[in-house]
C-alpha cells in the first residue's frame, strides 16, 4: 500500500472518530438505550419533535411610541417652564396618532422664542411646526425616528422575553422576529407543556407603572368625567382597578396622571416577601436616575396617592406618608405566583410596549415521538433502497458508494452535535435530501467512469478521469444548492432553517465523501487488483 494511501486512510478514520464522538460524546454504555440517551443529548430536537410551546406575539409598538411622546411632552412643560415661555398645555390632540404633540396657548410676543427653543431641542427627533405670530405648535416624530423607536421596541421585547424564559430551564428556545409579520416575534419552547404557565411569565401586559392619583375611586367612568367638567384634560387618563383606598375589591374608575413617575424599565432589581401584617408584596430597588426622580416628586407630595398600575389596571393605591428614593414595596392581596411573576418581570425587565396573542399552541410529546419514528422510518428505508441500488447498478463500485455515503451520514449528525443545532422534522427531510445528493455525485463519477473504461483506458487511468472530469461538475451543483439553502436560512423560519442547516451540513459532506473518500476507497481497492483485472463497475 502506498504511503500517502495510508496517511489518507488514517485522516478518514481520525474524521470517523470525531464525528462519533460529536454524536454519542462518551456515552454510559454500550446499550441501545444508553447510545440514544447520548445521542439526544448531543443532538437538540426541535419543538416539532420534542413537543412544547409555539407562539407568534405582535408587539403593540404604538404604546411605545405614545410613552416616548408622553415623556418629551412632559420635557417640553419643564423646558418652557424654566424659561418662563408662558402657555396653556401641552398634549396629544388624538390617541391615534400618537406621534404628534400640540402646544396650545402660546402669546404672540413669545411665539418665536417658543418656537427656537423646540428647534434647538427637539428638531432632530421631531417636525416642528406653527410658531412665529401663532398661538398654537405642533411636533410631529419624524418617520424615520419612529421606525427606528418601533425596530427597538421590537428588540427590546426580544430580549426581555429571552431573559424571562430563562427562568423556565428551556434548552435551545426559538425566540426571533416572525419573518411573515411586522413587528412580530416567534417564540418555541421545546420541552414545555404548560401553556398557562408560559403566559403568565412573558406577560403580555407586564408593563408595570406608578402614576399620580389625581382623584378616584369613582364607581363608574360617567362619576369620574363628572369630576373634571365633563372633560378628560388630554395629560390625564381614566384606568379602571381596585386599591387599598376603596376599601374593597369592586372594580372601581380612577383618573391617573398620563406620564407615570417611574416605569419598569427604572427597576433595577425586586424580590417576593410579605410585610409586617402577612400580607405578601414585592421589595424593589429602582436606578439611580429613577430613585432621584421618584424622591423628587414624592418630596413635593406627601400626603397625596400613587397608583400602581400594572397590566393597563390599577392594583394598588397608597398615600404618600414620606419621601422615598430608591427602595420600597408593592403590597397587595396578591397570590403567590402574582408576586412570583410580578418580582420576575420587574427583575428582567419591563417589556417596551404590550404584546397580543397571535397564535398560541402546544405540540403534544407523542406527536413528537410518531415524527421522529416516521420520520428516521422515512430515512433508514430511503437509505436502504438506495444503497441496494448502487449495489445492484454498479456491483462492486456500489460498495463504494455505499461506504461514502454510510459515512456521509455520520459526519453530518457529527456537525449537528459539534454545533449545538436543532433538528426538525424538516431537518430529517434535509437529511434524506442530502441522501439523494450523495448518490448523485458518485452516479456523475461511476458513469464517467464506465465512459474511460469502454474507451479502452487501464483501470486506475479511468479512474483518475472520471475523478478529474466529474469534481468539478459536483463542487458547481453543490455550490448552487448551498445558496439556496443560505437564502432559506436567512429569510426562513425556525422549521426552515432546520432544513437549510441540515442540508448545507449534510452537502458540505457529501464533497468530502464523494471527491475524498470514494477516490481513497476506489486507489485501495487498484492497488490490491492483478495485471489486467477490470474494475467493478
Amino acid at each position: 500500500m502506498k504511503k500517502n494511501l495510508k496517511g489518507k486512510i488514517a485522516l478518514i478514520i481520525g474524521c470517523l472518530v470525531v464525528c462519533l464522538y460529536g454524536i454519542f460524546g462518551i456515552p454510559s454504555g454500550v446499550s441501545g438505550t444508553a447510545l440514544t440517551e447520548a445521542m439526544t443529548k448531543r443532538i437538540h430536537l426541535g419543538l416539532d419533535l420534542r413537543g412544547g410551546v409555539h407562539l407568534i406575539l405582535q408587539v403593540v409598538v404604538s404604546e411605545a411610541v405614545s410613552a416616548e411622546t408622553d415623556n418629551t411632552a412632559a420635557r417640553i412643560q419643564q423646558d418652557l417652564k424654566t424659561a418662563h415661555l408662558s402657555f396653556s398645555q401641552v398634549y396629544k390632540p388624538n390617541p391615534a396618532q400618537p406621534q404628534t404633540i400640540t402646544i396650545e396657548g402660546v402669546s404672540a410676543a413669545q411665539a418665536s422664542a417658543v418656537r427656537s427653543l423646540l428647534d434647538n431641542k427637539y428638531s432632530n427627533e421631531y417636525d416642528v411646526s406653527g410658531g412665529s405670530t401663532e398661538s398654537s405648535l405642533t411636533l410631529t416624530m419624524k418617520p424615520p425616528v419612529q421606525t427606528a423607536l418601533e425596530e427597538k421596541t421590537v428588540q427590546q421585547a426580544i430580549e426581555t422575553i429571552r431573559d424571562r424564559v430563562d427562568t423556565l430551564g428551556v434548552s435551545e428556545p426559538v425566540i426571533q422576529e416572525y419573518g411573515l409579520g411586522r413587528n412580530q416575534i416567534l417564540v418555541e419552547l421545546p420541552g414545555i407543556s404548560d401553556l398557562d404557565r408560559v403566559k403568565s411569565i412573558i406577560q403580555s401586559t407586564a408593563r408595570l407603572e406608578i402614576h399620580a392619583v389625581v382623584g378616584g375611586p369613582y364607581q363608574d367612568e360617567q362619576s369620574a368625567l363628572a369630576s373634571v367638567g365633563g372633560t378628560l384634560p388630554p395629560d390625564e387618563m381614566m384606568v379602571h382597578g381596585s386599591g387599598a383606598l376603596t376599601g374593597s375589591d369592586a372594580d372601581s374608575v380612577y383618573i391617573l396622571q398620563r406620564v407615570s413617575i417611574v416605569a419598569g424599565s427604572d427597576f433595577r432589581s425586586a424580590d417576593p416577601g410579605t410585610d409586617q401584617s402577612g400580607l405578601r408584596n414585592v421589595r424593589f430597588t429602582l436606578t439611580n436616575e429613577a430613585g432621584d426622580r421618584f424622591y423628587e416628586y414624592t418630596s413635593q407630595n406627601v400626603g397625596r396617592s400613587m397608583a400602581v398600575v400594572l397590566g393597563g389596571r390599577v392594583r394598588e393605591v397608597a398615600n404618600i406618608k414620606s419621601p422615598i428614593r430608591d427602595s420600597g414595596e408593592i403590597t397587595g392581596s396578591f397570590s403567590q405566583d402574582e408576586v412570583e411573576v410580578l418580582s420576575k418581570m420587574l427583575r428582567t425587565g419591563a417589556l417596551p410596549a404590550s404584546l397580543n396573542y397571535l397564535e398560541d399552541r402546544t405540540v403534544g410529546a407523542s406527536l413528537g415521538a410518531d415524527s421522529i419514528r416516521e420520520g428516521v422510518t422515512a430515512a433508514v428505508v430511503g437509505v436502504v433502497l438506495v444503497m441496494a441500488f448502487m449495489l445492484i447498478y454498479y456491483r462492486g463500485s456500489g460498495v463504494n458508494a455505499d461506504l461514502a455515503l454510510f459515512l456521509n451520514l455520520v459526519i453530518l449528525l457529527g456537525f449537528l452535535g459539534f454545533s449545538g443545532a436543532t433538528l426538525t422534522l424538516p431537518g430529517i427531510a434535509g437529511v434524506i435530501l442530502t441522501i439523494g445528493m450523495g448518490v448523485d455525485s458518485n452516479v456523475l463519477i461511476f458513469e464517467r467512469i464506465r465512459e474511460e473504461v469502454r474507451a479502452g483506458k487501464s483501470p486506475s487511468a479511468a479512474v483518475d478521469q472520471g475523478f478529474a472530469h466529474a469534481w468539478i461538475t459536483i463542487v458547481d451543483t453543490h455550490v448552487t444548492t448551498i445558496v439556496s439553502a443560505a437564502i432559506l436560512f436567512l429569510f426562513g423560519t425556525g422549521p426552515v432553517k432546520g432544513f437549510a442547516v441540515t442540508l448545507t451540513f449534510g452537502l458540505a459532506a457529501n464533497l468530502f465523501t464523494a471527491v475524498y473518500v470514494s477516490r481513497v476507497i476506489f486507489d485501495a481497492h487498484l492497488n490490491k487488483m492483478k495485471p489486467g483485472q477490470l474494475v467493478s463497475i
